[in-house]
């Protein structure tokens, strides 16, 4: 099992950037535009059951992947896991915490790879790169977006 994690702090209450994350474009708003990731559809908001589904390109093979969300504490947290992609295991926990009069938002990763130990160790570390690229794109556009408010 692999793990990453990403910490920033948003100048801004947690139901002001938790309203951020349930805007019906967030996906497209918080996709870094050099990532080969198509968003398909969005269908639930942040509520457990909801649904997103991505067309992600690997090369020249797309592959779908669809992300349910299991559980949901507005203006707290929300959890989506893998419903079916490229990865063996995925669980994703956002956090949104009151701190120093902002929030503190904490994205939590929990993966796997097909292939077990090998990939893992193989694959791992460049997967962690691009999840890191695309987490600082992520919390930079939460940040600049919700900057000021509260």
């Amino acid at each position: 099992m692999l793990h990453f994690e990403k910490t920033s702090w948003i100048d801004a209450a947690p139901p002001v950037v938790w309203r951020f994350y349930e805007r019906p474009d967030i996906l497209t708003l918080i996709t870094p535009p050099w990532q080969p990731v198509e968003v398909v559809r969005r269908e639930g908001g942040l509520g457990v059951g909801a649904e997103s589904e991505f067309r992600i390109w690997l090369g020249p093979i797309p592959v779908t992947w669809v992300a349910v969300h299991t559980h949901c504490q507005a203006p707290d947290r929300f959890v989506d896991v893998q419903k079916s992609g490229p990865m063996e295991f995925w669980q994703h926990q956002h956090f949104f915490i009151a701190e120093r009069g902002g929030t503190t938002l904490v994205d939590k990763i929990d993966f796997s790879l097909p292939g077990g130990d090998m990939a893992e160790f193989l694959l791992g570390g460049w997967i962690k790169e691009r999840l890191s690229d695309m987490f600082d794109y992520r919390h930079q556009v939460t940040r600049e977006a919700c900057a000021g408010k509260m």
